[in-house]
Formats: structure tokens, sequence, C-alpha cells
């Protein structure tokens, strides 16, 4: 490992003060103080010597530290201005190998228009992983930003929320099996991970959080937009049967009915019980 001091609880309230930062609900920061913990998610992810990490919302570098600890590159992409201004620092007085590391400061979900930074060590970067505490109020916009939008992407390992760790790992038939669980499994599988105690965060959040990993498949035969209109109609009205829910989008219910049977699937299902490649069959029964 290398030379690295990673944040304390005293650290994050000391770096916050001198920033004047007062953490916000509005951009989900709830700052991580327990080394143990970064440590763990960065042993999670499968993080190693060499590798390049992209790190969406880095706070104040608690994880940021875990991540340069285990010898990788890390572009990180954070939306305050002030904590990105501040992170190159932190970084340089905590870390042997300041280079390793960059950042940008931008709206993640804008990734589309900006470009990630390039650590000064590298002549480029392309992420293989991406490793985050996300905020809880952008966590699955973000992801799927980032799997659409950054293919060489092939692990992802995320803090959220619990209630979006089961969501999103949720397998069909499941209570809390949704958009955002069926479109993730359009770029990568997941699988809920450790759960992580509130009391590790600064401020503590009225919330647990767990860890989800996604590993990149390749994706399915078909137009993305066009299956992800599908699961949106399917989902839209939850508790109809796919017949009634595909209307609108098929153009009638015997549309809807003649399409599903194509595909070989009961109308008298529910979205909530159907596989992404349930999904990609309709949309190939509609040409």
């Amino acid at each position: 490992m290398a030379g690295t001091d990673l944040l304390t609880p005293s650290d994050i309230r000391e770096l916050s003060s001198g920033l004047g930062i007062r953490p916000t609900k509005t951009l989900g920061q709830n700052f991580v103080g327990d080394g143990g913990t970064v440590r763990r998610i960065v042993s999670h992810a499968g993080v190693s010597e060499g590798d390049h990490v992209l790190e969406i919302g880095p706070g104040l570098g608690s994880l940021t530290l875990a991540l340069l600890e285990a010898g990788a590159y890390v572009s990180a992409v954070e939306i305050d201005p002030v904590l990105a201004a501040a992170l190159p620092e932190t970084v340089n007085a905590r870390h042997d190998r300041p280079e390793r590391f960059a950042v940008a400061q931008f709206d993640a979900l804008k990734l589309a228009h900006h470009e990630l930074a390039v650590p000064p060590a590298l002549g480029y970067f392309m992420p293989t992983f991406l490793v985050a505490n996300l905020p809880y109020n952008v966590a699955v916009p973000a992801l799927l930003t980032a799997l659409e939008l950054l293919p060489s992407l092939k692990v992802i390992d995320v803090m959220v929320q619990l209630e979006v760790a089961e969501r999103l790992a949720a397998p069909p038939g499941s209570r809390v099996y949704g958009v955002p669980s069926v479109k993730t499994a359009w770029y990568a599988e997941a699988t809920r991970g450790p759960l992580i105690s509130r009391s590790v965060f600064w401020p503590v959040p009225n919330v647990d959080s767990a860890l989800v990993r996604f590993e990149r498949r390749p994706a399915p035969d078909a137009e993305r937009s066009e299956v992800f209109a599908i699961i949106d109609a399917a989902f839209s009205q939850r508790r109809k049967t796919l017949r009634q829910a595909l209307a609108g989008w098929a153009g009638s219910p015997a549309r809807a009915e003649e399409i599903l049977r194509a595909a070989d699937i009961d109308p008298s299902r529910r979205g909530e019980t159907l596989t992404i490649e349930d999904f990609v069959a309709i949309a190939h029964a509609r040409v």
C-alpha cells in the first residue's frame, strides 16, 4: 500500500470547518470519517494497483484516499466547487503519490457535456471501475448515466441508501423490483453487498446504507431507447396487466396482446415479473 493518511472523524469536522462547509441535504452530503469503512469499500470493489477508478461525489476525500492507498489512479467528479478546489490539497498532504489523482468540477448527471480529469501521472484515463459513496438523491440517475456513457466501466461498486441498494439488486417478482432494477440490468448484473452503519457518517443520516456491485455484461441486441420505453410503460401502471399497461405504447390493448403473445409472454402478467430479456423480446416482437 502507498503511504496514505486516511481521514478520521475529527479530520472531517476540521476540514469542513476550515472550508466553511455545512453539509446539505440538497447535495446529499454525508461524509465518511471511518478508515475501516472506506477500506472495506475498496476491498469489496476489488480495486488494486494500477486500476483506473472514477469516483463520483468524493466530498472531503475519505474514499479517494483509500482508493489511492490501494494503488489506483483516481479521477473524481465533484459538483461542489469548494470541495473540488480543496481535494487536491487534501490528497497532496495525505498521500505520497498525489500525481495519481485529478478532479473535475461538474454535475455527474451532465457527464455527456464534460470530460473526466486525467491524473498527471497518466497520459490518458479510461475508467474500468466506478467506486463511490453516491448521494442518496441522485444515485440511480448517476449510475445509469455512467453506465450509458462510459462503456469502459467493467465494475461499479457504490455505497447507496439501503433501500436503493435493495431496489437495484432486486430480482423479478420481488416487492421492490422496479424501473431501476430493470434498467441497470440492461448494462450489468447487480449484487447487494454488506450493510454500512449510519454511524460512520457525519452528519449521521436517518437511514442505513449498503454496498451494491455491478458487473458489466454485453448489451442486449435491441434498441435501448425502445426497450426503456417499454419498461417505463409497464411500470407506470404497476398493478395493471401488461395488456393494459402497454396499451398506450402499443396503440391499443388488442395490439399489446398481439405483441406479447408473439414474444411468448402471457398478456395477463405484470411488468414486475419480467426480466430484461423479456422486455427485449417484447421490443423484437413489435417489429
